[in-house]
């Protein structure tokens, strides 16, 4: 824009065109500069790993590429537990993860020289769904969910799960072996990760979890609180009583640990000599400045800013 008092002068058209034009060309020199400075960054970033913290590595992902847009930002989903095998071996940059990394993980990504940083970046209510049209289970107990669920459980019939229930055929949905949410799951209801009923419908993408309960009358299954958010029009979300009354997931009870046992940390592990690369250092810069927000709008409950600025810290970022 031309100062007004320029435009004061009453005069002569070709200065005020030059002056345009002049204004205009610094304008556009100082745009091309700003254009020039966010281009200068070019590579691939390698994530994979938990389907529950894909929505949020993935966010980060499309608004990191608006100011880079010359680094490409690959974000897998093969569950934690898939992750964490590409990542031990140097595969992958970044690992996303719904459960801390195992000893025997740390132990594979020692073995094979992979140094890396823990990095906390929010909560998740792991969260247990039946079909919408369910107008039953409002509901369901810690031992009522492990009664369903434990190893040689043969209760496929909802009249099984508590008197009072109707005689109807239950169908069950949940994550693969791989997943960390299998992981959290089986622990807190099973007393132990990975021990688990196998007669179910599997899967690593939550996405599929969801059209099988919403498409099956006489569905149970469970996966992470964003997916719920996602899909609440078509789901219903299920109550859990783990000693202290009925708690549904939200981001309240997530957060203050009303909502228990299920609540459970979100993480990304990050290759320390990857740091080392422009492209990534950036992407975790950018990472940390924006996780809480980002976190926060794909449904799931941020940790304290404090704690992103204690990770960018440890990475010396």
């Amino acid at each position: 824009m031309i100062p007004t008092r320029y435009a004061r002068l009453g005069g002569v058209m070709p200065v005020l065109a030059a002056l345009a034009m002049l204004v205009s060309a610094c304008g556009d020199s100082s745009q091309n500069m700003a254009t020039a400075d966010s281009d200068t960054l070019s590579g691939t970033i390698q994530i994979d790993g938990s389907s529950t913290a894909f929505p949020v590595s993935q966010a980060v992902a499309e608004e990191f590429r608006k100011e880079q847009p010359n680094v490409q930002v690959n974000v897998g989903v093969s569950g934690t537990g898939g992750g964490f095998k590409r990542f031990t071996v140097g595969e992958t940059d970044i690992s996303n993860a719904s459960r801390p990394i195992k000893d025997s993980e740390r132990e594979a990504a020692a073995a094979n020289g992979i140094e890396f940083i823990e990095m906390r970046i929010g909560t998740d209510g792991l969260s247990v769904m039946v079909n919408n049209a369910n107008d039953f289970v409002d509901c369901l107990t810690v031992e009522e969910l492990n009664a369903v669920w434990k190893p040689g459980s043969t209760i496929n019939n909802w009249q099984d799960v508590r008197a009072g229930f109707p005689d109807q055929r239950l169908r069950l949905y949940g994550p693969d072996t791989d997943s960390g949410t299998f992981d959290y799951f089986t622990e807190e209801v099973n007393g132990e990760a990975q021990v688990s009923r196998a007669d179910y419908t599997a899967s690593a993408d939550d996405n599929v979890l969801v059209q099988g309960i919403a498409g099956d009358r006489g569905s149970l299954g469970y996966f992470g609180y964003a997916y719920y958010q996602e899909n609440k029009e078509s789901l219903k979300v299920v109550a859990v009583d783990g000693g202290d009354g009925c708690v549904t997931p939200e981001p309240s009870t997530i957060e203050d640990g009303s909502y228990k046992p299920l609540s459970r940390p979100l993480f990304i592990y990050v290759n320390a000599e990857s740091l080392e690369k422009p492209e990534v250092k950036a992407f975790v810069t950018f990472y940390m400045d924006h996780g809480y927000q980002l976190t926060e709008e794909e449904g799931y409950v941020p940790v304290e800013r404090s704690v992103y600025e204690a990770n960018k810290a440890a990475a010396g970022l």
